[in-house]
């Protein structure tokens, strides 16, 4: 509680204002450094600002994933994006989800323990409606899920979960595997009740509505690998090891883009009289010999030159050297 100050030591505070003894500027400092920030001890915050970030990077690459899934699995437009990415207590996520709701327990090696997934029965019920034939714009009651419910959402959320290992590819190789499914989120008890969670919230939207699910991993999942859920880790130019790993992943992904090649074995002009004219049979003079190396196009760009020959029952051609386009440009 602050002091109480007397009306004498008011009296002399305003006179030294007055006076100019004492700058306003100064009182405003000195209780700028005597404010203290409160900490709650019952709910330590474990998760720093750039493990927060890093979970929200990789679930919004998981949010642009699951869109594409779910689209195709409904046949509907859906649009998943992240909305929020906080830590709380488990307690608090527990009691923040309504009951009954759909809790799907999965683990991810190598992260520890459970992780929870769990889908809002709104967006269980449009699910399910569009699945078995309707438009999944009816309004849901609020009711006991079925056991033909239950199955047809635990092979849905099995989908988007295995989705979770393609988001996490760049950060750490996970492997999800299903542990069970729950509805009453209350008598899930796999943590205690002030254990720090990072709760993932998402939107979905489909057919004009929207709603929700969650991801929420606890601390003591993610506790052996904090070291990697910084952003910094991933662009650290002084280790060797993580660099050659990103070249590996972008060689590997370059090497599979198709590319159009092309062997001209040379050009001519003609009018559009000696064109139509054209029978079979007839032979057209191209500017080059029988004897000089034609042009070997990639994508429309001269890039080689090579001699025709065949290969066994196939024409072919031979490369003999690669036109040095930056030479030519720097002369």
């Amino acid at each position: 509680m602050a002091d109480v100050l007397s009306q004498s030591e008011i009296d002399a505070l305003l006179s030294a204002l007055n006076s100019g003894e004492l700058n306003p500027d100064e009182i405003e400092a000195e209780e700028e450094k005597q404010k203290v920030k409160p900490y709650d001890f019952r709910s330590p915050q474990k998760f720093s600002k750039d493990h927060i970030r890093t979970l929200e990077l990789i679930h919004d690459n998981f949010a642009r994933i699951i869109s594409n899934y779910l689209s195709a699995q409904l046949r509907t437009n859906v649009k998943v994006k992240v909305e929020t990415v906080q830590q709380i207590t488990y307690d608090e996520f527990i009691h923040s989800v309504p009951n009954p709701t759909i809790l799907t327990i999965f683990k991810m090696p190598p992260l520890s323990g459970s992780i929870l997934f769990e889908s809002n029965p709104q967006f269980v019920y449009k699910v399910i409606d569009i699945l078995l034939g309707g438009a999944g714009t009816s309004q849901y009651k609020d009711r006991e899920f079925t056991d033909i419910d239950k199955n047809i959402i635990k092979q849905v959320n099995t989908g988007l979960i295995a989705n979770l290992k393609l988001a996490w590819e760049d950060v750490l190789e996970v492997e999800p595997e299903i542990e069970g499914l729950e509805t009453n989120p209350a008598l899930n008890q796999t943590l205690a009740p002030t254990e720090p969670v990072a709760l993932i919230t998402f939107s979905v939207e489909m057919n004009g509505s929207s709603t929700f699910i969650n991801i929420c991993i606890p601390y003591l999942s993610i506790e052996k690998v904090l070291d990697k859920l910084v952003v910094q880790y991933w662009f650290r130019e002084n280790d060797t090891y993580i660099l050659e790993e990103s070249k590996q992943k972008l060689r590997k992904r370059v090497n599979v883009i198709d590319l159009g090649v092309t062997a001209q074995l040379g050009v001519t002009n003609i009018t559009v009289e000696q064109f139509l004219g054209l029978t079979v049979g007839d032979v057209i003079t191209l500017d080059t010999t029988t004897k000089e190396a034609i042009k070997l196009k990639v994508e429309d760009q001269d890039y080689m030159y090579a001699k025709p020959g065949v290969i066994g029952k196939f024409k072919g051609v031979q490369v003999l050297d690669i036109i040095d386009k930056d030479v030519g440009n720097y002369e």
